[in-house]
């Protein structure tokens, strides 16, 4: 007997679940020479303050007895990861993984230039099926990334268990909108702006759609909060940025 195929959301599309990562991908193979500036866009540039208050949060240590040791899932052009080894100065191993190999060809290519270039490695991989061994990392971040993961709970079980015991998830993404005013105000931007901008800038306004849709439909703070907790994450907590355009969530592997 068949069973019903399991669905989910690509933006406003209800598809099946085991075809969403495909569509993700081409979304991001589509973009990835101008990821920056498609955050940039739906940002208004403000991702950049964003990016530096998560890995301020972070303070990742500059000294110690053994490397510390990050995982930056979806980090794909390193923007994230070159933060985090100039903020340790170079103290920290940051492992930049993607399960697009167009992004991480893009930031492979842009760490020649880093400071600290040796401190990151780029690996592709599916944040639902890290090929990383247990308790490996000291920390897990992701940005703008957690919610084009078509299984998210599985993905966050995933990062808990390649955390060390004292390590820590800190998970940057668009949210929802909380102050009256500014709502409507950045809804309309999303629907009128976005997309007509991306078609100006890359050719092609479908990518910026999905992404704009795909922030409507990532779950509000509280639910996404209760999401880490079901992972095993203890003092979780929500920190919203700009009217909670976008948040910053964490929590620790105790």
């Amino acid at each position: 007997m068949n069973g019903a195929r399991e669905t989910t959301h690509f933006g406003e599309q209800t598809v099946a679940l085991e075809d969403k990562q495909g569509l993700v991908n081409k979304v991001f193979h589509d973009v990835a020479d101008r990821y920056d500036l498609m955050n940039d866009l739906m940002s208004g540039g403000i991702h950049r303050i964003w990016k530096d208050a998560m890995v301020a949060d972070l303070a990742p240590p500059k000294t110690g007895s053994r490397p510390y040791k990050v995982l930056d899932m979806a980090g794909g052009t390193g923007d994230v990861a070159e933060r985090i080894i100039n903020a340790s100065v170079g103290y920290a191993e940051v492992v930049v993984s993607d399960i697009n190999s167009d992004m991480l060809r893009v930031g492979a290519e842009r760490a020649k230039a880093w400071r600290f270039p040796a401190q990151a490695s780029f690996v592709e991989a599916n944040a639902e099926e890290l090929p990383f061994p247990d308790n490996s990392f000291d920390a897990y971040t992701i940005a703008f990334g957690i919610r084009n993961v078509p299984r998210i709970q599985q993905a966050l079980g995933e990062a808990h268990r390649v955390l060390k015991r004292g390590g820590r998830i800190l998970v940057l993404e668009f949210s929802q909108v909380d102050v009256p005013g500014l709502d409507s105000l950045y809804n309309a931007f999303s629907d009128r702006v976005i997309p007509p901008m991306g078609k100006m800038v890359t050719g092609d306004g479908q990518p910026y759609q999905y992404l704009v849709e795909s922030i409507r439909k990532f779950p509000s703070p509280p639910i996404f909060s209760g999401m880490l907790a079901e992972a095993g994450f203890k003092r979780v907590k929500h920190t919203p940025y700009t009217g909670n355009i976008a948040a910053l969530f964490s929590g620790w592997k105790i």
